[in-house]
């Protein structure tokens, strides 16, 4: 059987127990029609890029499913009916990839650093050398008349 891998965003107003079960409802769904899901991961609550329904957030959650195309289809189409439902995405792949997507590795990274991981072990202030001066900028000033 053909493999794909699924992404939805689900409502930010679910309970993230609202949003697993979800992700439990559309594994049956392709159970119900011959498939079956290899692994699901949810990936919580995240701010999008843009406004989809009046929600700045949703809840993600990913599947890898070996389900023939009727059954894919099946399960985009009740997606497409859910509530709370907002978005959808299924990709056709060769192989699933051993181990965490991408995204939870991200999520293991992050939960490991400390608080100011991102910005390396950057020296102190005075290590860094002499702050150039900008001189005027040119910008609007009430001394000018």
């Amino acid at each position: 059987m053909p493999l794909y891998e699924h992404v939805f965003i689900a409502r930010q107003d679910l309970s993230n127990a609202q949003a697993e079960a979800l992700i439990e409802h559309f594994g049956t769904v392709l159970a119900d029609n011959g498939g079956k899901v290899v692994t699901n991961e949810y990936w919580g609550v995240k701010t999008m890029s843009y406004k989809i329904n009046k929600n700045r957030k949703g809840h993600y959650a990913f599947l890898r499913s070996d389900s023939p195309a009727a059954a894919v289809t099946e399960m985009e189409r009740l997606m497409r009916l859910h509530e709370d439902v907002m978005r959808v995405l299924t990709i056709k792949v060769e192989k699933h990839e051993d181990g965490p997507s991408v995204q939870m590795q991200k999520r293991d990274e992050r939960e490991g650093r400390g608080d100011r991981g991102d910005r390396g072990d950057r020296p102190p202030r005075e290590d860094r050398g002499p702050r150039e001066d900008r001189g005027d900028r040119g910008g609007f000033s009430r001394d000018r008349r």
